[in-house]
């Protein structure tokens, strides 16, 4: 007998797994109420809530981010319905990110809900407001295709 061993075969390794980003699709992204008099109701969840605000600058006039009274977090917003966003319904309108703004739309309307808004460009997604067969209402958001 030698001395010398012969070497063992080493059991394949399996390949690293690649981990692929979680996607966004179907995540609630933003909440915000548009209203006609947007400071008042800013102010009365302020008073009501405890929320904190700050102004966002809209051109001719001042939108408003809602934040946390402790971490200053921002966690919704308050909005003028004015321009664009006149037709969007007076209550609490939470946003869904979808693959394609245009295609959901199409959708909910085959499937027999509405399409109150949009499809539109909004900030730097698609976006639209489609009300369920129930009455409920959503705004979706998409990226634009590169």
């Amino acid at each position: 007998m030698s001395d010398e061993q012969e070497p063992q075969a080493q059991p394949e390794s399996e390949p690293e797994a690649v981990e692929k980003p979680a996607s966004n699709i179907g995540r609630i992204e933003w909440l915000d109420l548009t209203v006609h008099d947007a400071p008042k109701i800013r102010d009365f969840y302020k008073s009501v809530v405890g929320w904190k605000s700050e102004d966002v600058d809209m051109g001719t006039y001042a939108d408003y981010n809602i934040n946390l009274p402790g971490s200053g977090d921002t966690i919704a917003g308050v909005c003028h319905a004015r321009g664009q966003n006149a037709n969007l319904p007076t209550q609490w309108l939470v946003y869904v990110r979808v693959e394609d703004v245009a295609t959901s739309a199409a959708t909910c309307e085959a499937k027999g809900g509405k399409v109150i808004d949009g499809p539109r460009r909004m900030g730097g997604s698609d976006f639209c407001v489609i009300q369920d067969p129930a009455g409920a209402v959503m705004a979706l958001l998409s990226d634009k295709p590169k």
